[in-house]
């Protein structure tokens, strides 16, 4: 089943949008403030975000950059109470694909909510191949001799950045950019823990490693 997450402090409004989600068919996840958000965002992947701005211990826009930051193509539907243009310009610009102004109906917020993921799911996204290897980056789906392979959130950006970069080697602080953003509090084994897990599930000469340097895809022959 696809999940949403679903982010707003009003802890009422929260639970009723919950309940029009999931009369849709969508599993909810609820976050109530800004940390608790981005925190989600790392190791989960959902089909599509609904970002209120006004939270508490940050913003709706601190979240959405920092998704942004690190390439995260999530479709985010803007919940928000401002209702000044220049709010809403400041949404798009951080990379909103909409937004809609409390208070508003279920039947729009459900309309918009499925516009955006339709707007998403019709870019068209190349697949990207090693050998046998298959990444569709918009399904986020791996595959390997045309068996899927399940991957975790996070070693899933770090194969599509290698894959995207490749011919070019990435270093450990391009790849931790691609999974936190700018947060340098994480650990410095954390891409190296990825890396392992994608060579036990891939196998070896998917991922390659340039001492010193960093790492980058296999070659193609």
């Amino acid at each position: 089943m696809d999940e949403i997450l679903l982010v707003e402090d009003d802890h009422m409004l929260g639970r009723a949008l919950t309940a029009a989600l999931a009369q849709e068919g969508w599993r909810v996840v609820h976050c109530e403030d800004a940390p608790a958000a981005r925190a989600v965002l790392v190791d989960h992947a959902f089909v599509a975000v609904l970002l209120d701005l006004g939270l508490p211990q940050g913003s709706g826009l601190d979240v959405l950059a920092a998704m942004r930051a690190r390439y995260d193509p999530t479709p985010v539907l803007v919940i928000t109470a401002r209702d000044q243009l220049s709010d809403r310009v400041r949404g798009l610009d951080a990379g909103a694909d909409d937004y809609i102004v409390k208070p508003f109906q279920r039947d729009e917020m459900l309309a918009r909510l499925r516009a955006v993921l339709r707007r998403s799911r019709g870019a068209v996204t190349p697949m990207l191949h090693w050998r046998d290897v298959e990444i569709d980056p918009a399904a986020r789906v791996v595959t390997r001799g045309g068996e899927r392979v399940a991957l975790s959130a996070n070693e899933l950006r770090i194969l599509l950045a290698l894959f995207e970069a490749r011919g070019r080697v990435l270093g450990r602080e391009q790849l931790q950019a691609r999974l936190y953003g700018s947060d340098g509090s994480v650990g410095s084994n954390t891409v190296a823990v990825y890396i392992h897990q994608l060579r036990r599930k891939l196998g070896d000469g998917v991922v390659l490693t340039e001492h010193g340097m960093g790492y980058r895809a296999g070659d193609e022959a």
